[in-house]
């Protein structure tokens, strides 16, 4: 009979406890499907971030890295020198060249400016030559009308003939001189220009060896932390080569792909929360940046086509660029391919 009693006793205990319970599933899903009529959700998002990749410009044997695997650089930082032992050696004997065109120059100048003093002194001639041959004609002709008065003797005459006829010869050789001169400095002048064209070309390729040679010491293009190293000490690399990537730990964002029938619910500038399965008990503020204009399936290297007729609507999810609110206070939690849960109001 105590028994029977004591269970009796019991029984409503039983009916309590039974009764919290489906209390506390009812209020749970009552309150899970309350927010599920006023907010939007989607687990298929990932923290984004700027991740650069330090690409080798030359091609180059590695002569030292600086950095290790996943350390915090500036931008500037020097990370990686390449042997430019052959480039300078290069660099020297383009150097030797260009001097020596340098020299080239300055001869064929001075050779310039020798036929250009020959050209004066040319010209000088041609005016004493035809002064000349201008009084030996005179003078002919002063003593042949003498000769023809019977004043002289005809071997006066001969004789100032004969003057005349070397004073034409003289004049007639200033001229050829003169004229060959004037065609030796159109050579030289042109001898000259041409040396100084091969010289701007070759000062042009000194130039770009300087720039291959600065090549061989690689900077970060930005501050951040290097990613997993794909070189090593002594490794020969192409031009074009990636040797590692940076990625920014300063600017986070989160791309959730939302499915479409949800988008009326996020427009620029609406706030969110943000949940990152790596911090289960955190939550994150964020911003609406940005929609994409098109469904994640454009992007696709295989993107859909319909045009067989065998159309089966698939819901489609549409990019949305969410900014991670006040990323400097817990920049330390975050790195890029974190799965992330957003959560946004639909009112």
């Amino acid at each position: 009979m105590e028994t029977s009693n004591q269970q009796k006793k019991k029984s409503p205990v039983k009916f309590i406890i039974l009764g919290s319970l489906l209390l506390a599933a009812g209020y749970w899903g009552f309150n899970k499907v309350s927010f599920a009529l006023t907010h939007e959700t989607t687990d298929n998002a990932q923290i984004e971030t700027q991740i650069t990749p330090v690409i080798s410009r030359v091609a180059g044997y590695v002569k030292t890295i600086n950095v290790k695997d996943y350390d915090s650089v500036k931008a500037g930082t020097l990370l990686v020198e390449l042997d430019d032992a052959e480039l300078q050696q290069q660099l020297e004997e383009m150097q030797a060249d260009f001097n020596q065109t340098a020299v080239d120059i300055e001869n064929a100048k001075a050779a310039l400016q020798n036929a250009k003093v020959s050209l004066a002194i040319n010209k000088g001639n041609i005016d004493l030559s035809n002064m000349r041959l201008k009084k030996a004609n005179a003078d002919l002709q002063r003593d042949q009308n003498l000769y023809a008065a019977e004043a002289i003797t005809k071997k006066q005459v001969e004789d100032a003939k004969f003057a005349a006829e070397t004073a034409n010869q003289q004049a007639l050789n200033s001229k050829t001189e003169l004229t060959a001169a004037e065609s030796k400095i159109a050579v030289l002048v042109a001898n000259v220009k041409k040396a100084e064209a091969s010289m701007a070309v070759k000062q042009a390729r000194i130039n770009q060896q300087q720039l291959k040679i600065s090549y061989t010491k690689i900077y970060a293009p930005q501050s951040g932390k290097i990613g997993k190293k794909i070189i090593s000490d002594g490794q020969f690399v192409q031009a074009g080569t990636p040797l590692f990537s940076i990625v920014n730990d300063s600017t986070y964002w989160v791309v959730g792909n939302f499915k479409e029938n949800q988008l009326y619910a996020l427009t620029p500038g609406k706030k969110v929360v943000l949940k990152i399965d790596a911090y289960p008990n955190l939550n994150f503020s964020g911003t609406v940046a940005s929609l994409s204009e098109a469904t994640g399936a454009k992007f696709a290297l295989l993107p859909p086509d319909n045009a067989s007729g065998n159309f089966v609507k698939v819901t489609q999810r549409v990019p949305v660029k969410i900014w991670i609110d006040d990323v400097a206070a817990n920049k330390n939690l975050f790195r890029a391919g974190l799965s992330v849960s957003i959560e946004a109001s639909n009112k």
